[in-house]
């Protein structure tokens, strides 16, 4: 006899809800945003900032969506951050760069959990 596999209704929608992790992934990678186009107006930052600052969004809005492709944007993203903190750390000495690096490699890890990887689509 085969056994018969009982779900619950709201079983499909445990596995495409939004984690609280991501969304303030999400939230941050809007907020590097929004300080990318603060340096920008400031004439701080180059003007191709603003690219990055579109990629930042784009991909917190695709996390937030739950798309696949938001969460590989959001993970390039991450690495991106972190990497550049790393390189503003090391040669320009910019010691508040260890916080940005240190967030940026917290949530790059997290979004490689399976349990993440599952609820994109």
């Amino acid at each position: 006899m085969s056994k018969l596999k009982l779900e619950s209704p709201d079983a499909h929608l445990e596995t495409t809800k939004l984690l609280p992790g991501m969304a303030v992934i999400a939230l941050w990678m809007l907020a590097q945003c929004g300080i990318g186009l603060i340096g920008v107006l400031m004439h701080k930052l180059p003007v191709t900032v603003i690219l990055i600052c579109v990629l930042f969004a784009v991909a917190a809005n695709g996390l937030l969506k739950l798309k696949r492709w938001g969460w590989a944007l959001t993970l390039a993203a991450a690495f991106l951050s972190m990497t550049y903190a790393a390189v503003m750390l090391f040669l320009f000495h910019q010691i508040p760069m260890i916080a940005m690096m240190l967030v940026n490699l917290v949530f790059f890890l997290y979004l490689i959990r399976p349990e993440v990887l599952e609820r994109v689509k």
